[in-house]
């Protein structure tokens, strides 16, 4: 698998901003306890979401947007209904424990990978399709990070 720079860039943007979550700031919101379990049981269902995602690419799993050079394309499991559950589960994931920590900041950080998880996944496409011819195919009948139900 050849690595591009922007492969490089946008891995390294992702992981700074992984970085930045850790920290924790007094920039309270304020949710009740009722919220606060809601928060933290997206945040279980997503690192489940996550988990199983990574479990099922198996070999194919790469931190990178270029799709390894023996890489196969997945249409089923959780793929069969979204086209990036681990980052749907990543999201999941931050958005629950940011409400279950009460944090805006964490918030404001997990809105910033959102963009860069759009960002990063229309690149990986490109790269998908040119593996991939059929993968404009099931791109249309399949949600980017969430089920797609029209």
């Amino acid at each position: 698998m050849k690595i591009h720079l922007k492969d490089l860039i946008l891995v390294s943007i992702q992981f700074v901003l992984f970085g930045f979550y850790t920290i924790d700031f007094d920039w309270s919101l304020g949710f009740s306890y009722f919220f606060k379990t809601i928060g933290l049981s997206f945040s279980i269902i997503g690192f489940l979401i996550a988990l199983l995602a990574v479990l099922q690419l198996n070999k194919n799993i790469s931190p990178f947007p270029t799709p390894k050079e023996n890489a196969v394309l997945l249409e089923n499991g959780l793929f069969k209904y979204v086209r990036h559950p681990i980052y749907t589960g990543i999201i999941f994931m931050l958005m629950g424990y940011s409400v279950y920590q009460n944090s805006i900041y964490k918030l404001c950080i997990t809105g910033l990978l959102m963009l860069l998880f759009y960002i990063k996944t229309d690149y990986e496409e490109n790269q998908l399709i040119k593996k991939f011819p059929e993968y404009i195919f099931y791109k249309r009948k399949t949600g980017k990070f969430f089920v797609r139900f029209f």
